[in-house]
């Protein structure tokens, strides 16, 4: 069976066209590593680009790979044309059995849908709930890309939903559903788990964006300190200082920095992500919304305690899951107090927690999923 996954690769994303490698998002990769292991499958890996980048034929033993020169004017100003004409023009030349188009955030799921193939789609953020959070503005970005999103929704096979959250927002607006965790990247299956009991370190991931509410939870750290717990917070992610919310992060960060109970790690690659989740106790992860949380699950993988608002898909990674700990949303003073009872009882760290995560999210799992529903979409187009 041959199929065209479209995604984004990151060298795009990041403005890093000198890198020689593509790389994609933690799920997109993790989900083409899966497909990896599916030797009846012919995946070609599509994804258009603003500039000129090294391309390999092949990405894996299964995996061939495809850059689309795209130009400027051929992106989200044009509602991505160019990007839907490169990619149907290459998927024509390629004759899959089906597209699977990765996201609506860019162009993947409009250019899957207008391929002229049979075609299903991912939904990794859902941008028509981001959109509602942000209050987004007529003719924003996120504006544009909920509408692009509900475009693509109504014209595909079906959907593949990450949370039984996303699920029931996407129902509504497409022929058909299947509910399809994102799976895990290898390295957090593959590297030996920590054995020994670490000093108390929560650990944060995530855009610092009010959505993620960073600045909440340095203030409740502030609370912690002042309370005469010892612990550190670390903060990994990208870390934006010229917005209202990044500047507002950036002084409560420095005071926490000061008094030596917080520090900002920055992006982290897979492998040093795997080392400081080795290093830590716990994950704290409260966002306003969030379709899946891929990051709690990566979390659990590696035996980590896990603190979090029981919000969208998180509520299904940490449902049944040794050391997991869910709050009502905005219930700062419940997480509070229950991390400070976990702090003076010696910061335990769960042991079962990473078998589970293996059961549920490892590649090969979701990619036998993958398979199946493929087969399905097309033994019903005859």
């Amino acid at each position: 069976m041959r199929i065209v996954v479209l995604t984004t690769d990151n060298r795009e994303a990041h403005k890093d066209y000198a890198n020689p490698q593509p790389h994609f998002g933690p799920a997109p990769e993790a989900i083409l590593q899966g497909l990896a292991l599916m030797p009846e499958l012919e995946v070609h890996v599509v994804a258009c680009l603003r500039q000129p980048v090294a391309a390999p034929a092949k990405i894996g033993p299964n995996l061939y790979y495809h850059r689309l020169l795209v130009p400027k004017l051929g992106w989200m100003r044009t509602l991505y044309l160019g990007c839907i004409l490169a990619a149907r023009r290459k998927i024509q030349e390629l004759k899959p059995d089906l597209v699977h188009g990765q996201g609506t955030e860019r162009d993947c799921a409009v250019s899957a849908v207008l391929a002229g193939f049979p075609n299903v789609l991912t939904i990794h953020g859902n941008m028509r709930a981001i959109a509602e959070c942000y209050s987004a503005r007529v003719g924003s970005f996120h504006w544009l890309a909920a509408r692009l999103e509900v475009f693509a929704l109504r014209r595909t096979a079906g959907v593949f939903c990450n949370s039984a959250y996303t699920e029931k927002l996407v129902a509504p607006r497409t022929p058909k559903v299947w509910r399809v965790a994102n799976p895990l990247r290898l390295p957090f299956f593959d590297t030996p788990l920590p054995d020994t009991q670490r000093p108390p370190v929560l650990l944060n991931i995530g855009m610092m964006e009010p959505r993620k509410q960073q600045l909440q939870l340095l203030k409740l750290a502030g609370n912690l300190w002042r309370r005469g717990l010892k612990f550190e917070l670390h903060l990994a992610g990208n870390r934006e200082e010229t917005t209202p919310y990044g500047m507002a992060v950036a002084q409560e960060l420095a005071v926490a920095e000061k008094a030596g109970y917080a520090q900002h790690l920055g992006m982290l690659p897979a492998d040093r992500l795997i080392a400081v989740m080795d290093a830590a106790s716990a994950l704290v992860h409260v966002p306003t919304e969030e379709s899946f949380g891929l990051v709690v699950a990566e979390a659990m993988a590696r035996n980590l305690k896990f603190f979090g608002a029981a919000i969208g898909g998180v509520v299904d990674i940490a449902t049944g899951v040794a050391g997991a700990e869910l709050f009502a949303p905005q219930d700062w003073d419940a997480l509070e107090n229950a991390l400070a009872r976990w702090i003076q009882a010696g910061c335990p760290r769960p042991t079962t927690a990473a078998t589970t995560m293996r059961e549920r999210y490892h590649p090969q799992v979701i990619g036998r999923r993958h398979l199946e529903i493929y087969q399905e979409v097309l033994r019903a187009r005859g």
